[in-house]
């Protein structure tokens, strides 16, 4: 998956997932409408709304799903939250605070943005940050 390198940090092991999902794109014959969905995706830092995206395609969920998963290898929604959480993780290492990264990246309250957080990495953002 990753050409034999060991990911040592939760970085590493969420950018390898997402070149994994991205290469999905490269290996299956294109098709324009999720490559389209996908960059919509990117554009929004994986805070737009599946039923924003099934709108701006002209596609109902259902079989969006279906095609978005056969040729990216997961679901939509679960894509997005992969693009918004790299995000987060990018910005990290800059002098925000994390009520600031929180609001940023489209999250209601802070205790949503830390249960989201804590299951991508096992920590809290705070834990995080320190290790």
């Amino acid at each position: 998956m990753n050409g034999g390198a060991t990911a040592t940090t939760d970085i590493q092991r969420i950018k390898i997932v997402e070149q994994f999902l991205l290469s999905h794109l490269k290996d299956i014959e294109t098709d324009k409408l999720i490559v389209e969905a996908v960059k919509i995706i990117y554009q929004s830092n994986g805070t737009i709304r599946i039923k924003e995206i099934n709108e701006k395609l002209f596609i109902s969920q259902s079989p969006f799903e279906k095609r978005f998963r056969k040729v990216v290898g997961t679901t939509p929604k679960k894509f997005a939250s992969i693009i918004r959480f790299n995000k987060i993780l990018d910005q990290l290492d800059y002098s925000k605070s994390l009520l600031e990264i929180c609001y940023e990246n489209n999250f209601f309250d802070q205790a949503h943005f830390i249960k989201d957080f804590k299951k991508f990495t096992g920590a809290t953002p705070e834990n995080f940050k320190r290790n």
